[in-house]
């Protein structure tokens, strides 16, 4: 399976850029591969999105593997600092 987070490039919220910026940088020190999907390029992809994490209100960032849906930001922040990284992204 493989890692998918679903992110914005166009957003104006700075809170949404830091998340994902701090997202990526965790993923990238860990040595985990992930492959990004920007839902501002391909609107079907934030379909998905919603699709997977069960909330038609659903927004970036959004974390998959798959077809599982691991969660969202502040439910990966919890897996951190719990050090349940491994576990949240079912890997």
């Amino acid at each position: 399976m493989v890692l998918t987070v679903f992110y914005t490039s166009v957003t104006g919220s700075r809170e949404t850029k830091k998340q994902q910026e701090r997202l990526f940088s965790v993923l990238d020190s860990k040595g985990i591969a992930y492959q990004k999907k920007d839902i501002a390029a391909e609107s079907e992809l934030k379909d998905k999105m919603r699709f997977l994490a069960n909330d038609p209100k659903a927004l970036p960032p959004q974390i998959s593997n798959g077809e599982q849906y691991c969660g969202d930001f502040n439910a990966f922040e919890e897996a951190v600092e719990c050090g349940t990284l491994e576990q949240f992204l079912k890997i």
